[in-house]
């Protein structure tokens, strides 16, 4: 009797021991959920707000269908090669453009022969807005302006700031009227550092 409760308690220490592994087996983790962002650019479509580090990939042709931001914190990494083609709906070219917020960076590294080349799908002047980069510099609009395309904060104190680096790049078609006295330029700067 004494040998068969000794034989239980084994039993059930053993068993209690391997009920954790049992258990756990049957489920599987879920993946984290890729943000809409993220899934976006993998499809190739650039639209929306980047809240981390990505680099796009040199081998997809990327479409910009309205305002892809890169925001305070993030990074964009362009590599060689890379070509972005905006495609503003008819009306919506003001809408249509690249920023990069105070504190986020954007890094193209296109070279002479592979340059990073944004584009429109006409190609005509005013078709999309442009590359928009806003720092945390010294500026006569003060620390706090605001940036007349987008209504972007731009400006500080941080002369050091860096916003990035542009090598090669070749932007075409941008320039989308604002109004009558306002419009976007190719590549816009805004109290970027040194």
């Amino acid at each position: 009797m004494k040998t068969m409760k000794k034989n239980l308690l084994l039993l059930g220490i053993f068993l209690m021991t391997l009920t954790p592994f049992l258990t756990g087996c049957d489920k599987e983790e879920p993946l984290p959920e890729k943000k809409p962002v993220i899934e976006l650019i993998e499809r190739g479509e650039l639209k929306g707000t980047l809240d981390e580090n990505y680099t796009l990939s040199a081998s997809t042709n990327y479409q910009l269908t309205g305002s892809f931001i890169v925001n305070e914190g993030a990074t964009l990494t362009i590599p060689a090669g890379t070509r972005i083609t905006a495609t503003a709906a008819a009306g919506n070219a003001t809408e249509t453009y690249i920023a990069v917020m105070r504190g986020a960076r954007i890094n193209v590294q296109g070279t002479a022969d592979a340059p990073v080349i944004m584009t429109s799908t006409q190609g005509k002047a005013g078709d999309w807005g442009g590359l928009t980069l806003c720092g945390k510099a010294t500026t006569t609009a003060g620390t706090d302006a605001t940036a007349e395309v987008g209504n972007f904060k731009y400006g500080g104190t941080e002369d050091a700031d860096n916003s990035g680096a542009i090598s090669y790049l070749v932007i075409k078609g941008s320039g989308a009227k604002i109004n009558s006295e306002s419009e976007y330029n190719g590549l816009t700067l805004y109290a970027v550092g040194s």
